[in-house]
């Protein structure tokens, strides 16, 4: 699992979960391409069958993306066969090596069923944007 990429350059990975939202995903696209900047977008498969205009975008930006699950399981929760199955529901909509375990919750069956065949991105910083408990001022902070 990968975690951070070391660099000897001042550099961040932006990545961005769950999408693509119709109340999120345009205006984050629009400040990305404010400032000339890439991101990877984790995308659920269910929202990409809602929103394949918005996932379209995503690809029409030259955004990177990767698998986020089909229907956004909690690994931890989810038997291996069912998680397995439905990451590859979601590889057939979303052509990508990378994935994310939703919610950051994945078991070692998981990880050692999904790991020949994706590279699984998790984070070193996360600022707890998706709560709505937590401020903008917040999210800055961290």
């Amino acid at each position: 699992m990968l975690w951070d990429i070391k660099s000897f350059q001042k550099t961040i990975y932006l990545t961005f979960d769950d999408g693509p939202i119709p109340d999120v995903t345009p205006k984050v696209l629009e400040i990305l391409n404010e400032y000339n900047a890439k991101a990877t977008f984790f995308c659920v498969g269910q929202n990409v069958e809602k929103n394949p205009d918005i996932f379209q975008m995503i690809l029409n930006s030259k955004h990177n993306v990767g698998n986020h699950s089909y229907s956004h399981l909690k690994g931890w929760s989810t038997q291996t066969k069912q998680y397995i199955d439905d990451v590859e529901k979601c590889s057939k909509i979303v052509n990508s090596k990378l994935f994310r375990p939703p919610y950051g919750k994945i078991k070692l069956s998981q990880i050692k069923n999904l790991k020949s065949n994706y590279t699984i991105i998790m984070w070193d910083l996360l600022c707890g944007d998706f709560d709505k408990k937590v401020s903008k001022e917040k999210c800055l902070e961290i």
